[in-house]
């Protein structure tokens, strides 16, 4: 049975304080006062689960010991976001594809993509189908390899994401043209091609962890609606360390409003008032 705010238990301060420092110190992430509803059915539901009936000796079951660290682990599906959508930002894709034109008119031979915190994978499979919709329309599909790679720390989000499947509904703002192309008809879902899956891996990656990330001498990183989660000091290091991961001429692209009054020597803006996005110097 579900549970609504007004049926959950009280969330005193002390109690929002002490699960506000713990998610921002694991995760990075803030929530402020207006979130406190969100948290507060979060943690309502789960605890009803596991059968606790108060926030602060929840949390102090899931700071201690192996069965904490696992519980802690079930309970980042729950306080994550992962509201997403196909193709969600239409003028930064924009900018992802002419850039991609470009660099294929170089004689590139293979694309290396990153969509960082990509929850259930409509962001990577957005990224790959305008990666093999530019491929098609200079008619380099043969010729050209590229991989995505996508990172979230909800591991429930990143299986959905490696199964590629999604109610009908999640795709009517898609064209048509490329659901009849990209996705397959399975038991009343539609599920992403298998030759476009094969082209995205799914990684679960904690971003205040970032710099233990393999991925380096990258086309483009993705970025998108997750910085605002963060304090905006952490913004600047996340940014500063995903800047490194770029090969040069490669680009950064970022929700628009997430960094303000900010640069590095090394990126320079890519001009637009619709979406935020770098290229990193040669």
């Amino acid at each position: 049975m579900a549970v609504s705010v007004n049926q959950a238990p009280d969330l005193s301060d002390a109690a929002y304080a002490s699960w506000q420092d713990t998610i921002e110190e694991r995760l990075g992430l803030q929530l402020p006062e207006h979130r406190r509803s969100f948290l507060k059915t979060c943690l309502a539901i789960r605890m009803r689960e596991v059968g606790f009936d108060d926030y602060l000796t929840y949390h102090q079951f899931v700071l201690q010991g192996d069965a904490g660290f696992i519980e802690w682990n079930q309970l980042i599906d729950r306080i994550t976001v992962q509201e997403t959508r196909f193709f969600r930002d239409p003028a930064a894709l924009s900018l992802v594809k002419d850039f991609l034109a470009r660099r294929l008119k170089k004689d590139v031979s293979a694309l290396s993509l990153w969509s960082v915190g990509c929850s259930s994978g409509e962001e990577v499979y957005s990224l790959a189908i305008l990666v093999e919709e530019v491929l098609a329309k200079y008619e380099l599909s043969s010729d050209v390899r590229y991989g995505i790679t996508g990172t979230d720390v909800s591991k429930k989000g990143l299986i959905a994401a490696a199964e590629g499947k999604y109610h009908p509904r999640r795709l009517e703002t898609l064209d048509s043209r490329l659901v009849d192309r990209y996705f397959d008809e399975v038991a009343g879902y539609k599920q992403v091609v298998q030759s476009t899956r094969e082209r995205a891996c799914f990684v679960r990656l904690n971003l205040l962890e970032l710099a233990r990330s393999p991925l380096k001498n990258l086309d483009v990183i993705y970025c998108q609606n997750v910085l605002i989660y963060f304090r905006k000091w952490r913004r600047k290091d996340i940014v500063s360390e995903l800047a490194s991961r770029l090969k040069p001429g490669g680009m950064l692209v970022l929700g628009l409003g997430e960094m303000v009054d900010w640069s590095l020597p090394e990126l320079t803006r890519v001009p637009g008032e619709r979406a935020l996005a770098y290229i990193k110097r040669k």
